[in-house]
């Protein structure tokens, strides 16, 4: 079971109708539990006396892929270590290796070396994700603009204008 538990693997809603239940159940008993006591979650097993106690990390894990597949969507598990490799961070980030390295140099992205390669925490590539993420969502935010589509379009073209010009001017301000 190791060499299987340490590969990456995909898995696709096939009954996602079945799941319900399980979703169900996993969230009534934390509904019921609450905050105040640390929940025990376990694995029984078909013989009366199989049980096994599992970490929050665990059923926090299940509750996410019941209800992905429940909805639909396909689950894939990758292990990754806590130190990854310039292409690894990258990979997690969507980006490509070289702007990962020009992230490093610039400091937006600690490293370090280790010999002549660069290492990256994996906590560190993550948190960095959450903050452009977050960073997006602003920008967003900004250029977003109400439009009636009883306006005229000349008013409505100089308010995107303005919208852009104001995410150029904070763009500016930051570097």
């Amino acid at each position: 079971m190791t060499a299987m538990a340490i590969e990456e693997r995909t898995y696709l809603p096939q009954q996602p109708d079945q799941l319900a239940p399980v979703l169900d159940f996993l969230t009534a008993h934390e509904r019921r539990r609450g905050a105040r006591a640390e929940p025990s979650y376990a694995l029984v097993g078909t013989s009366g006396g199989q049980r096994i106690e599992l970490p929050r990390e665990i059923h926090e894990v299940l509750v996410q892929v019941v209800a992905a597949l429940q909805a639909g969507k396909a689950v894939t598990v990758a292990p990754h270590s806590m130190s990854l490799t310039t292409q690894q961070a990258a990979d997690i980030l969507g980006v490509s290796r070289p702007t990962v390295v020009k992230l490093i140099e610039n400091g937006e992205l600690p490293a370090e070396r280790v010999s002549s390669r660069r290492r990256l925490r994996l906590r560190d590539v993550l948190i960095y994700q959450q903050a452009r993420k977050e960073a997006q969502y602003e920008v967003l935010a900004a250029t977003g603009v109400e439009i009636d589509d009883t306006e005229d379009p000349e008013v409505v073209r100089r308010r995107l204008r303005d919208a852009r010009r104001t995410v150029a001017a904070r763009r500016k301000a930051k570097s």
